[in-house]
């Protein structure tokens, strides 16, 4: 009589009137839950139903048994939210940190799913370029965030007590207006081969680009617009519009409104890693929640984007 599944049977029969009724209710097969109230009745030591062809009722000794049943499953489920809330999970607040790219095109499916599976969490989201986000979960003002760096540069190490865990790493592409002559060619472009073209330099000042950014002006590319701001979607639209070429993530130049040409480039060292920044057991419960998510959600746009890039034209828009 101690197992739970057991006496939620006998719970179900009793409110249902009936044990094909109650068998749809649980998920069960009407053989397979007259199994599980037999094993009941064995162990009681007394018949607990009386069948007959509109249903089954209790006999005085079923009564008995669901009377105290009722109580100890209402006990376990109490106990079972309690557990959640003080794990974290049914109550609290989680508080994310994100930079724009990722939080408009990768963070919100996860977000959802979140939402989902703790429905009773507090969720709030705030935008931190990075790295910005990292010093946020440092100085504890969110629990975790997305953040990134970018290759050729030596990235910082993170602060004591935070941790950074890659999610996803793409290449940086070159986009140029539709038709352009660097776009029309196959395969890879040589870093060479944009000496003396006009330059979208984007946010030269900013932290994670300052390598790209020499990279870029040891190669010859010539500075036609500097964006001081590090929001590609400016940077997009000015290279649609015909002032400049640029460099990007290629997930930007996937996702971007602005219809663009875009070509890989060589060498294949120019990348960008985007990464959560958490505190890590002392995050929570939530937060490792929220990581795992981040976890499945990031592999499964690292494998979209690979199916898609290794089907793409030269030339895009």
């Amino acid at each position: 009589m101690q197992d739970l599944v057991r006496l939620a049977a006998l719970v179900a029969v009793a409110e249902d009137g009936s044990i094909t009724r109650a068998a749809a209710r649980l998920g069960y097969t009407p053989p397979a839950l007259s199994q599980q109230l037999a094993k009941l009745e064995r162990e009681a030591g007394a018949a607990l139903l009386v069948r007959h062809h509109r249903g089954a009722r209790l006999t005085p000794a079923g009564e008995l048994l669901v009377a105290r049943a009722r109580r100890v499953l209402d006990e376990m489920d109490r106990a079972r939210h309690e557990l959640a809330r003080l794990s974290g999970l049914s109550g609290g607040r989680l508080r994310v940190g994100t930079f724009t790219t990722v939080g408009i095109h990768l963070l919100p499916p996860v977000l959802s799913a979140f939402r989902r599976a703790h429905p009773a969490v507090e969720l709030t989201v705030a935008e931190y370029e990075p790295p910005g986000g990292v010093r946020a979960v440092a100085s504890g003002e969110v629990d975790l965030a997305l953040t990134h760096t970018y290759e050729p540069a030596e990235p910082a190490p993170p602060p004591p007590g935070v941790e950074l865990e890659p999610l996803l790493v793409e290449e940086l592409v070159l986009v140029t207006a539709p038709g352009h002559v660097l776009a029309e060619g196959s395969g890879r472009l040589p870093l060479a081969e944009l000496a003396g073209q006009p330059l979208i330099s984007s946010a030269p000042d900013h932290p994670p680009r300052r390598g790209v950014e020499g990279a870029l002006a040891r190669a010859g590319a010539t500075p036609s617009v500097v964006c001081r701001t590090p929001g590609y979607a400016l940077v997009c639209a000015l290279v649609s519009a015909g002032l400049g070429v640029a460099v990007v993530p290629e997930m930007v130049a996937s996702m971007t409104a602005s219809p663009l040409g875009v070509r890989a480039l060589e060498p294949t060292s120019f990348r960008r890693t985007i990464s959560v920044a958490h505190r890590g057991d002392e995050s929570g419960p939530a937060a490792a929640s929220l990581r795992a998510l981040l976890r499945g959600g990031f592999a499964r746009a690292q494998a979209a984007g690979a199916g898609a890039s290794s089907g793409r034209p030269s030339r895009a828009g």
